[in-house]
């Protein structure tokens, strides 16, 4: 059973299973976990709205589930999927597209 915090959270790395890149980290609760494992779409818990939130369900742009594994510490969740366009709210295919020193 996955370590979930003290808030019921737990992270989850979306990588692309195709390129290895990594897209997002995003937070799964227990609901939204076996939302994801059941579905075959990702889902997260969203931490600004307090909700569920199904990844694409307003965009179009799922993230289809192909792997989940967990760390050695069962404290942190890797999701490999192949994303339907951009993963970021932004428009860039991921998360992750400015070096630090451009914030």
């Amino acid at each position: 059973m996955p370590k979930f915090d003290e808030k019921g959270l737990i992270p989850a790395i979306i990588q692309d299973i195709n390129t290895g890149e990594v897209l997002m980290l995003g937070y799964m609760n227990e609901e939204s976990l076996e939302k994801t494992t059941s579905s075959g779409q990702a889902w997260f818990w969203s931490r600004s709205r307090q909700e569920l939130w199904h990844k694409g369900a307003t965009s179009g742009n799922y993230i289809n589930v192909k792997e989940i594994l967990i760390d050695c510490d069962v404290d942190t969740i890797l999701v490999k999927a192949e994303p339907v366009g951009p993963v970021c709210h932004t428009g860039n295919r991921s998360c992750f597209y400015r070096n630090l020193d451009e914030v």
